[in-house]
């Protein structure tokens, strides 16, 4: 007869744990909305370095059929093809090169022309390997969609916790996300990083990756104000927190520590999508716990969730009928 060995799980905070983090909800809100205010100052400012996703124009991926391509020999020759803007960079390894053209006058033909002229330039030390022609109607329709995409996905995510929960969750939640994608766009425009369909991918991603760890939390609040009907709400806050921190940083470390060595070994062509994957997985962590918990804690939340009417008890004064 074999014996299992009984193994148990560690908590990464050990049992007890009880950080005071309300009691810095005040400064954590108002850097909270400092940095969305910024943020949405410096989008409007600077606007954004949108891709040809979003902008129109050409991408073109060629390979150098000598093993090495020679960027700057590249951008000699296509500087002179009068195009406009043209951005070559190395990505994957040394044979592969991107080059983006900007949007051209005219339509979609117009564009495969320019496309055209920079294989033409390039000759046959390069051979191509795909391209890709974004037409301005198009260009503006995705910029549309994709607004309507994290719009829509931030609606139905507010929807699901007001149903789950109460209307204090949802707006804690609410100004949870908006912070979180606010924040990270904000980075974008402030560095002037490419900003294409694969960073509105990233957007709802983090959407997604916050909601779960606000939801954690919030159940557990919830679940505690049935527990401790007695104690004062920014306890019972706490409490919760540090109920679910060791599930919150070991999520949180887990998906930071993949999206570094994505973001390191992953090659050029996905770096802004998990550059913004990882700012926002912080982001994320940081405002489930430093904006939407402290939110409920000044909207104030109902006590019984027992769904029970409080039972009748007589009056001391009352007197009893004989018959």
């Amino acid at each position: 007869m074999f014996l299992v060995p009984d193994f148990k799980g560690n908590d990464f905070f050990p049992h007890g744990t009880r950080l005071p983090f309300m009691k810095y909800k005040l400064v954590c809100v108002m850097a909270s909305i400092t940095m969305s205010v910024l943020s949405l100052g410096i989008i409007l400012v600077n606007g954004f370095n949108y891709g040809v996703d979003f902008k129109g124009g050409s991408l073109i991926e060629v390979r150098a059929k000598s093993g090495i391509a020679d960027v700057g020999q590249m951008r000699s020759t296509l500087s002179g093809l009068n195009l406009g803007d043209i951005q070559i960079q190395s990505f994957g390894n040394d044979a592969d090169v991107l080059i983006r053209i900007e949007q051209q006058p005219g339509e979609e033909d117009a564009q495969q022309v320019a496309a055209n002229k920079v294989l033409e330039a390039l000759g046959g030390d390069y051979e191509q390997r795909r391209i890709e022609v974004v037409g301005p109607a198009v260009s503006s329709e995705l910029r549309i969609t994709s607004l309507i995409a994290i719009l829509a996905a931030m609606v139905a995510i507010v929807a699901y916790v007001w149903v789950r929960f109460e209307w204090q969750f949802s707006v804690g939640v609410l100004l949870g996300l908006v912070h979180d994608v606010l924040i990270t766009a904000g980075i974008f425009s402030l560095f002037w990083m490419q900003f294409d369909l694969s960073i509105v991918a990233a957007l709802l991603t983090i959407l997604g990756y916050s909601i779960n760890d606000s939801v954690v939390v919030a159940d557990r609040i919830r679940e505690n104000l049935r527990k401790y009907k007695k104690m004062p709400l920014t306890e019972l806050l706490d409490l919760s927190i540090n109920e679910t921190l060791s599930r919150t940083i070991l999520t949180g470390v887990t998906t930071i520590a993949v999206l570094l060595a994505l973001f390191f070994l992953g090659g050029e062509v996905i770096r802004n999508f998990t550059f913004a994957m990882l700012f926002g997985v912080i982001i994320g962590t940081y405002s489930s716990i430093f904006v939407s918990a402290p939110l409920i804690d000044y909207l104030g939340i109902k006590r019984d969730w027992s769904g029970e009417a409080p039972a009748k008890t007589a009056s001391s004064g009352a007197t009893v009928a004989r018959p």
